[in-house]
């Protein structure tokens, strides 16, 4: 049985996206992250990164969003070109594209954004124009095509999604005007039934949601740096 560790937020929902799409069995383990559970020993032995997701099959543990999807889509042979043909090369530069640009820059906007303390204006500049810059390369990518590699769905566009749900929170007002291609890409992945699925996780768990001190310090550990400066 594939356990899989879940929390409500950009990467995970990859993950769950692909494991409803192939109507994989799971069990889901929910990691509050407000609450530190991320930094339990036990979910360490799996992700020493102490982030989510993560996952187990039998005795492979996982960690990393587009690593599973790597791992699952070759388990299945769902969603992934085969080897040799040319799409692959291209599948898997976009995604890693997406795990190293994408999310970075897309997840420090919001922290800077959203959360860091002042003084904030070099960072927030530099991160949000990253942010833009990488979701303007996506918009241009999608503007003459349905899907992200070789005209079919494939986990690179499940990757898209995780993150493309946020872009309004990400970029904010204005988002959806500046990447309406990233936003057709969107729709035509929430329509999908697996997608619907996959959201509706987050309500059979109940999460932290007050971003209290003890949250701060779970989610910011960096942070208990500065008390010494």
């Amino acid at each position: 049985m594939i356990k899989f560790y879940y929390h409500p937020s950009p990467n995970p929902l990859k993950v769950a996206l692909f494991l409803e799409e192939a109507g994989l069995d799971y069990e889901t383990v929910p990691v509050d992250t407000r609450k530190g559970e991320q930094h339990a020993p036990d979910f360490l032995k799996i992700n020493p990164n102490a982030k989510t997701p993560a996952m187990t099959d039998g005795d492979t543990a996982l960690f990393d969003s587009n690593a599973i999807l790597i791992y699952l889509a070759e388990k299945t042979g769902k969603f992934l070109p085969v080897s040799g043909d040319e799409n692959r090369a291209q599948l898997l530069s976009w995604l890693m594209f997406v795990a190293t640009g994408i999310g970075p820059y897309s997840g420090q906007c919001v922290h800077f954004t959203h959360f860091a303390p002042e003084p904030k204006a070099y960072a927030v500049n530099r991160y949000s124009f990253e942010a833009e810059r990488h979701w303007g390369i996506l918009d241009a990518h999608l503007a003459d095509r349905e899907w992200m590699v070789g005209g079919a769905y494939t986990i690179a566009d499940m990757s898209v999604w995780g993150w493309a749900r946020a872009v309004p929170f990400i970029i904010g007002d204005g988002a959806w005007e500046k990447f309406p291609n990233v936003k057709r890409h969107l729709d035509a992945i929430n329509a999908r039934p697996a997608a619907v699925r996959a959201e509706g996780l987050k309500t059979r768990f109940e999460f932290k949601q007050d971003f209290d001190d003890a949250a701060k310090a779970a989610m910011f550990p960096q942070n208990e740096r500065l008390a010494t400066v």
